[in-house]
């Protein structure tokens, strides 16, 4: 198992009922059973969890004198992010409600 691959999963251990409660609401989200509104507010936590994590492999890394990889291996870590919650890219969009007038010539 890859160093990204041990932090997700360390991630989702320290975090269990945190990430179970997003499970639960991604999957509604996904099934628009959910609304943009919730969803940000169930997501907010989770992503600052997601970078702390990703913080943590990075400098690891760039302590081991493999600073220049620390990119690469953040978008391999937000990967595994992504395989398991597909929509978390999602999380903080702000929908407006643009609602269309009919204008008289």
């Amino acid at each position: 198992m890859t160093k990204y691959q041990e932090y997700f999963k360390k991630m989702l251990e320290e975090n269990k009922s945190v990430f179970e409660k997003f499970t639960k609401a991604h999957q509604s989200y996904t099934k628009s059973k959910l609304s943009q509104e919730e969803y940000n507010k169930a997501g907010k936590p989770i992503i600052e969890i997601i970078r702390e994590y990703e913080d943590r492999l990075c400098n690891h890394s760039e302590g081991s004198g493999y600073g220049a990889y620390s990119g690469n291996l953040a978008d391999k870590f937000w990967g595994e992010v992504r395989k398991e919650f597909p929509q978390i890219d999602r999380v903080g969009i702000v929908v407006k409600d643009f609602s269309i007038r009919k204008i008289n010539l």
